[in-house]
This record gives structure tokens, sequence and C-alpha cells, in this order.
């Protein structure tokens, strides 16, 4: 069970720097290529919606290692559904409707969405044998 707790935390430290240098090559992008006028208002309340956000992928990379089997399936399975569903959203449908798509989003977009699936399936596909295996 250990392997299979470290194996989903691992994938979660990747999605986040995965998150994380979309952003900074996106802020690279804004700052040499002129492009100041950004498609969301960054107001107070947006950023603090950004933070909470960001904080559930990095408590699972706490929780995929400390949760017991159940809770920890489940939570990698609705974390990983969540974050596949809020990828293709902020990173395909939402700047190919609004004209503001970029390839280097798309790239980190579609390893996101990748992890994030196999992160669903990998939770999906943990059997509860292995739990007792290893717990003995």
């Amino acid at each position: 069970m250990a392997d299979r707790k470290v194996r989903l935390s691992t994938l979660w430290v990747f999605v986040m720097f995965n998150f994380l240098y979309a952003d900074v090559v996106a802020l690279f992008d804004i700052v040499y290529n002129g492009k100041l006028q950004a498609a969301i208002q960054f107001t107070p309340v947006t950023l603090l919606g950004v933070s909470v956000l960001m904080e559930i992928p990095m408590a699972m990379v706490v929780l995929s290692r400390v949760l017991k089997y159940k809770a920890n399936r489940w939570a990698n399975i609705f974390a990983g559904i969540a974050y596949t569903v809020v990828t293709l959203i902020s990173q395909f449908i939402l700047p190919i409707s609004n004209g503001t798509t970029t390839t280097y989003y798309m790239f980190f977009g579609a390893i996101e969405i990748l992890t994030t699936s196999f992160i669903v399936w990998y939770a999906w596909k943990w059997p509860e044998a292995e739990v007792s295996v290893s717990a003995q």
C-alpha cells in the first residue's frame, strides 16, 4: 500500500509543477510579448479562489501519504476528476472560445489532463486486497 501512496503523492507533485510552469511561461509571455490585457480580472476574491484551487493539489501530496485506504482512494478519485475538468475548462475550452489559445498552455494542459486522469484510474484500480496483504 505504501508504494501506491507514494506514487499518488508523486503524481500530485508532478501535476503541481506543471501548473506552476504553465503559469510561469504565461507570465513570461505577458511580460516579454506585451500581452498585458488579462482575460480575467484579478480581484482579491479571484486571487483567493485561485489560492484555494491550488491548495487542493498541495494537500493531496500529503493526504495521499497519510489517509487510510478508503478515504485515500476516494480523495484521489474526486480531486483527480475535479482537476481534469478544471484543466479542460481553463486551458482548452475558455481559451479556445475567447481566442486566447496558446500552444504552450495547451501542451501543459494536455500533460495535466493525462496525469490527473491517470491518478483517477490508478486510484480507481486500487484493490482492497493490496491493502490487506501489505497490512499483515
